[in-house]
């Protein structure tokens, strides 16, 4: 169901929790996560964005492609930043790569906080809150 690729020297714990995710939230689909650094998530972003700036996370779904039956898409998550804000919000990597995760995955499915009238925030802010989660990627951009 989640295959990871961790392409840092960053060892995480607790990848059972985002297997369990990837089973609930991913809707018991196939997803790719990526840990990368910022130089890779840049590069990565200026490619497919059009923006030359590293960013907290990336979601490239694969309905895009037509390929829906299994496989939901590809995340990638940058690290560092991962490990800045979580030592700016008092709580673990791990519970930051999760929120990043979830963040994503609903990305994946279609949610877009951009262009949307709340959705994304609402089920962001579900799943962070069945998972016992700190707040939410959304929410914590509204409140600064």
């Amino acid at each position: 169901m989640l295959d990871i690729d961790n392409q840092t020297l960053v060892e995480l714990s607790n990848l059972e929790k985002l297997e369990e995710i990837a089973l609930i939230v991913g809707q018991q689909k196939n997803i790719e996560l990526l840990f990368v650094d910022e130089k890779t998530i840049q590069e990565i972003n200026k490619i497919y964005r059009n923006q030359n700036k590293p960013t907290d996370v990336l979601s490239f779904p694969l309905d895009d492609m037509g390929i829906i039956d299994f496989l939901l898409g590809s995340i990638v998550i940058c690290i560092p930043i991962a490990e800045k804000m979580a030592i700016k919000y008092g709580h673990t990597l791990e519970e930051e790569v999760a929120l990043l995760f979830i963040h994503g995955i609903l990305h994946l499915q279609g949610y877009d906080h951009e262009k949307d009238q709340g959705e994304h925030r609402e089920a962001e802010k579900k799943w962070v809150e069945y998972f016992k989660l700190p707040s939410s990627l959304i929410v914590r951009a509204m409140e600064q």
